[in-house]
C-alpha cells in the first residue's frame, strides 16, 4: 500500500512517532519537517538506517514543498510542557507556532488527514478547524486516545488481566478535567467496580476509582519529572490513529473532535468516542451516560472554552 505521512517536528515526540510508524509499516514514505532542519535529518536517517531489518519505508528529512500529495500530516510542534506546569499553560505560545504552520502546510497538502499531537491538543485542534480551510471531518487530535490507553493499563496491572479484556474510554479534555464514564467500563463484559467480586479463587484489591482516575491525570506529569518528555506511549498512540485512517474499516476511538450539539455541547473540541476511517470522521457515538457523567463532560468543555476566550487564533 503506497501511502505518504509528513510530520512537523523532529523532537522527541515527532520522532518517536515516526519511529513507531517506520515499525508499523504504516506508509511508503515520511517526511520530517522541523525548523531545527539538524534534528530532522539525523533523526530520519538513524531510523532509514535500520529499515533494512523491518520494511521498504523511505523516511527522509524535507521542507514543507516535500508535504505535497502527502495523506496524512500530523502536527507535533511546540514547546514542551515543563515539569509542573499544565498543559493549558502552553496555550497561547503553541497557538502562535501553530499559526505560522497552518498556511504553509495547508497550501500544500490541502487534501491530507490532519492529526493534531502538539499540546495543548484540544485546543490546537479547535484552532486549526476554525482557522485552517480544511474540511473539519479531515482533523483531529489524539485526546484522550493516551489517557484512554492509561486506563486499561491500570485496570489490568490491577487486576492482573490481559488488556485487551478492559474496555472503557476516558471523555473530556486531555488535561485535568478527562474523566472516565465508569458506567461504560468493563472487564470481561463485567463491570469494573464488581469484577474483584466476580472472579472467584483469586485474591484481587478492590476496586478504588480514585486511584485510576489519579493515575491517568498524572501519569504525564510523573514521567515529565523523571524524564523531561513523554514520547513512547504517544508515538503508538498516534501510529494507531493513522493505522485506523488507512483502512476503510471503521475503528471506534476517542479522538478530539468538534462538537456540534452532541451532550448540549457546541463549538469546542474534545473527545467523545468517534468512529473514523480512510475518509476521516464518519461519525460520533452518543454513549448512554448518566446525568453525572454529562455533567461532568459539560464542564470539561466550560474548562476549554475558558481557556479559549483568553486566547488570540
Amino acid at each position: 500500500m503506497s501511502s505518504k505521512i509528513t510530520i512537523i517536528g523532529a523532537g522527541q515526540v515527532g520522532s518517536t512517532i515516526a519511529f513507531a510508524l517506520t515499525l508499523k509499516q504504516l506508509a511508503s514514505e515520511i517526511v520530517l519537517i522541523d525548523i531545527a532542519k539538524d534534528r530532522a535529518m539525523g533523526e530520519a536517517m538513524d531510523i532509514r538506517q535500520g529499515t533494512p531489518f523491518i520494511g521498504p519505508v523511505y523516511i527522509h528529512d524535507g521542507d514543507y514543498e516535500d508535504a505535497k500529495d502527502s495523506d496524512i500530516v500530523v502536527l507535533t510542534s511546540g514547546v514542551a510542557r515543563k515539569p509542573g506546569q499544565s498543559r493549558l499553560d502552553l496555550a497561547q505560545t503553541n497557538v502562535n507556532i501553530t499559526k505560522s504552520i497552518i498556511p504553509q502546510i495547508t497550501k500544500v497538502a490541502p487534501n491530507a488527514l490532519y492529526v493534531i499531537v502538539a499540546n495543548p491538543v484540544d485546543i490546537l485542534t479547535y484552532q486549526f478547524v476554525k482557522t485552517s480551510g480544511i474540511p473539519e471531518d479531515h482533523i483531529f487530535g489524539t485526546g484522550t486516545m493516551l489517557d484512554t490507553a492509561r486506563f486499561r493499563a491500570r485496570i489490568a496491572e490491577t487486576y492482573k488481566v490481559g488488556q485487551e479484556n478492559v474496555h472503557g474510554y476516558v471523555f473530556g479534555e486531555h488535561g485535568d478535567s478527562s474523566f472516565v464514564p465508569w458506567s461504560l467500563a468493563n472487564i470481561g463484559s463485567v463491570p469494573v467496580e464488581k469484577y474483584a467480586d466476580a472472579v472467584k479463587g483469586l485474591n484481587l484489591p478492590s476496586f478504588n476509582k480514585d486511584d485510576v482516575e489519579d493515575y491517568i491525570r498524572k501519569s504525564g506529569g510523573i514521567i515529565i519529572a523523571a524524564k523531561n518528555c513523554t514520547n513512547y506511549a504517544i508515538g503508538v498512540t498516534t501510529a494507531t490513529l493513522c493505522e485506523a485512517l488507512m483502512y476503510k474499516t471503521d475503528t471506534v476511538l476517542t479522538i478530539s473532535t468538534m462538537m456540534h450539539g452532541e451532550y448540549g455541547i457546541d463549538d469546542v473540541c474534545l473527545s467523545i468516542p468517534a468512529v473514523v476511517s480512510r475518509n476521516g470522521i464518519a461519525s460520533r457515538i452518543i454513549a448512554p451516560l448518566t446525568d453525572d457523567e454529562i455533567a461532568k463532560l459539560r464542564h470539561s468543555a466550560d474548562c476549554l472554552k475558558d481557556v479559549i476566550k483568553q486566547l488570540t487564533f
